[in-house]
């Protein structure tokens, strides 16, 4: 790990998107669009540097508008209080970008000709530590290193895969990738937390190298200061458009049950330990194998939700209750459809089957898989617009499709192959409305706005 000092050609100013009503930045009259350049004379390299900044009580911001004119504006506040600025990046100087070659990376098992923003191979510490994204630790400078201490930059997520120096290395394809276990000393040593995640690739990273993996974690997350707060376990994700000679195999029900029955013969020796599972099993798992999801309360507090791990449990849940208290009966008849992945459509005939209880409704549930990616057991946010189309062509859809919101890009109506929203509704010739959550799904399928 070399030294590197900031290149501050590289920060670009933070570009205003809105503005909170009622806030000091309203107060003072910034608009969308206006660049801020500098917070006490220092350029702040993403929304962390923002938020250190802006917690003195004294400020000197230097604004550019978008007529172009530089203002200097002094600020009295209490040290606490925010400016409501919200900015149309997190990163002000560029995202840092992975330097490993990751054979089971889903970037790289994408189509070549799509929209740039697919293509980013997100490795950026402060991502990890504002969102929730994963990073491996390999690319970090030694400034860096230290800005994780100074800033206090916890918790962090891990992408592990393997704790095996020699393994990790060759599932990452990268020499630095050995020095994870130092690491993770380092982070014990500074008080800093991680949660971790393990993709696991059928006879490479499974069996005695899992069971080392989890174990080398668990010996960081005892104490009265674990450096290590939880584990995943996800299966790998594969797709038609990989190399033929990767190595890799998809996870098929015999694999799943395998690894079900090791992590959670684990979960039992860690939570007599330490009183926690530790780690956990991503619910697809579960689905794979054709097997019951576990119930909500082993989850624990869900320390890896954004992570696939009792995301599904906790959507059934929502659906339980919001389908507990239903009409009789609609004034007006009405038939509308809901579609989603392959992979969970079993979960979901239940709350299904009390919708159409309902007199005057008749709610159709299609589960497709993706021609597109080459799978059949998939989730729903991976389905794309040719998935969808080609799915859902020869079906009866009714007065309106219920589409979720996680198959389209945040803020856009963009399908991950680029279809349009727009697009998708002309060539199925049927009203679409997007459906965001378990009760927005049984409001709109009852035909509330």
């Amino acid at each position: 790990m070399g030294s590197k000092k900031i290149n501050e050609k590289k920060i670009k100013p933070a570009i205003v998107e809105s503005i909170e009503a009622g806030s000091i930045g309203d107060e003072l009259g910034f608009e969308v669009g206006d660049q801020l350049i500098s917070i006490n004379g220092v350029k702040p390299r993403d929304l962390i540097d923002y938020k250190f900044l802006i917690a003195e009580d004294n400020l000197q911001l230097k604004i550019l508008d978008e007529k172009g004119k530089t203002h200097e504006i002094e600020i009295e506040k209490d040290q606490d209080d925010e400016l409501g600025l919200a900015f149309t990046e997190a990163l002000f100087d560029g995202l840092k970008q992975c330097n490993n070659n990751c054979p089971f990376c889903f970037i790289d098992q994408q189509p070549s000709g799509k929209r740039k923003s697919l293509y980013l191979k997100d490795d950026d510490f402060r991502l990890s530590f504002l969102y929730g994204s994963y990073l491996t630790l390999t690319n970090l400078s030694e400034e860096e290193w230290l800005r994780i201490d100074q800033q206090r930059l916890t918790p962090l997520f891990v992408s592990v895969h393997a704790t095996d120096p020699s393994l990790r290395a060759q599932l990452l394809k990268n020499p630095n990738a050995i020095e994870l276990l130092q690491q993770l000393a380092w982070f014990s040593e500074k008080r800093i937390q991680i949660h971790a995640q393990i993709v696991v690739c059928p006879e490479i990273n499974d069996g005695l190298a899992l069971e080392r993996t989890l174990n080398d974690l668990f010996n960081f997350a005892q104490g009265d200061f674990p450096a290590v707060l939880s584990a995943a376990v996800v299966p790998v994700g594969l797709t038609r458009f990989r190399p033929s000679n990767d190595g890799l195999r998809p996870v098929d029900a015999k694999c799943a049950k395998k690894v079900i029955n090791q992590v959670e013969s684990m979960q039992k020796i860690f939570y007599e330990s330490t009183g926690s599972r530790f780690a956990w099993l991503s619910d697809e798992w579960y689905l794979l194998a054709k097997q019951p999801l576990p119930t909500l309360n082993s989850y624990e507090d869900f320390p890896q939700k954004e992570n696939g791990v009792g995301s599904i449990r906790s959507f059934l849940k929502a659906m339980d209750e919001a389908t507990t208290n239903l009409p009789k009966k609609i004034h007006q008849k009405r038939t509308c459809s809901w579609v989603v992945g392959k992979l969970v459509e079993n979960e979901l005939l239940k709350p299904k089957k009390r919708l159409n209880k309902i007199d005057n409704l008749q709610l159709h549930l299609y589960g497709i898989p993706s021609p597109y990616w080459g799978q059949e057991q998939i989730v729903t946010g991976l389905l794309t617009g040719q998935d969808l189309i080609q799915g859902l062509k020869d079906k009866e859809l009714g007065d309106e499709l219920l589409l979720p919101s996680v198959m389209l890009r945040q803020g856009e109506k963009i399908f991950l192959d680029d279809m349009t929203l727009q697009d998708l509704c002309s060539s199925l010739n049927v009203s679409i409305r997007i459906v965001h959550d378990a009760q927005d799904i049984v409001n709109k399928a009852l035909g509330k706005a």
